[in-house]
């Protein structure tokens, strides 16, 4: 980077930098829009860019948008935890090094942290409407090639894992970020029953009533505080596809009549029967799950 680039300006490449990497383009009316700039000075930021990294990105003059290049290398580091946070919060400003300020905030420490790149390219194909390939390894059946339509990347708790239209088994699955090898978006349309309004799990809405463990905690009223519950309930509104992940992250027992023991069930689900139909049930905490021994 040369020594007369400003702190500003460097913010600026890194957005353009970071819409590059994680939308697949960037324009010189979004630069505009988000350091309320000038046309003149956002060209400048643009032309800079392209100085510094000539094979980045190229121009579309009909679409009026600079898109990502085959052979583009990042001109910032883009750290994958903080850039999983950003796209999660909607920030996009991709400059990790603003303010060296150390928060007094921590957190568990995560086993697993996805390729920077997988996030990338996965979070261009949901963007611009794609579907990618990809190699998985799965539990079940090893290595193998897929041809997915992403639609959603989420952070269940404990683990990125993305919502993707597996053409393979030609339904909705979740699939583990970091059980995933190459991505490669393809450049070819998606279809209507691969998008994210016919994936009926997902859309689904579930409302979970959770309450202090009937027989596990002595004092009710203090787990009542922990969770700011209402008349000793905290309802929580989810999605089908997501239930499973939720009480799983929570430890809630959901078995009929509250039968899991241990200090780390803390809290019951009340309304058991509203995860009829729900997905991933088998990682909810005592959930019988009907046909499984």
């Amino acid at each position: 980077m040369p020594e007369d680039v400003n702190y500003a300006q460097k913010q600026r490449l890194a957005y353009i930098d970071f819409k590059l990497l994680f939308a697949g383009y960037v324009t010189r009316s979004e630069i505009v829009k988000r350091f309320e700039l000038g046309l003149a000075a956002a060209s400048r930021d643009l032309s800079l860019y392209k100085e510094l990294a000539p094979n980045n990105m190229a121009y579309d003059n009909a679409v009026k948008k600079y898109f990502i290049t085959n052979l583009f290398k990042p001109l910032f580091k883009h750290d994958a935890r903080k850039s999983l946070m950003k796209i999660a919060h909607q920030i996009s400003d991709g400059f990790d090094a603003v303010g060296d300020v150390e928060f007094p905030v921590t957190a568990p420490t995560q086993l697993n942290v996805p390729d920077i790149f997988v996030v990338a390219r996965l979070s261009q194909a949901v963007i611009n409407k794609r579907p990618v390939k990809v190699t998985y390894t799965s539990l079940s059946s090893g290595t193998s090639e897929r041809e997915l339509v992403p639609h959603t990347i989420v952070d269940n708790g404990l683990r990125w894992h993305v919502r993707a239209y597996d053409r393979k088994s030609q339904s909705f699955r979740d699939f583990v970020l970091t059980r995933i090898g190459e991505v490669t978006v393809l450049p070819t349309e998606v279809d209507e029953v691969e998008s994210q309004s016919y994936d009926t799990h997902w859309r689904a809405p579930i409302t979970l009533e959770l309450v202090p463990h009937p027989s596990n905690i002595q004092h009710p009223e203090a787990i009542e505080m922990d969770y700011g519950m209402e008349e000793g309930v905290l309802w929580i509104s989810t999605k089908a596809a997501l239930a499973g992940y939720v009480l799983r992250r929570w430890n809630v027992d959901c078995t009929e009549r509250a039968s899991l023991q241990g200090a780390e069930y803390q809290l019951w689900l009340r309304n058991v029967q509203a995860l009829t139909g729900a997905e991933n049930l088998m990682i909810a905490p005592g959930y019988k799950v009907t046909g499984i021994n």
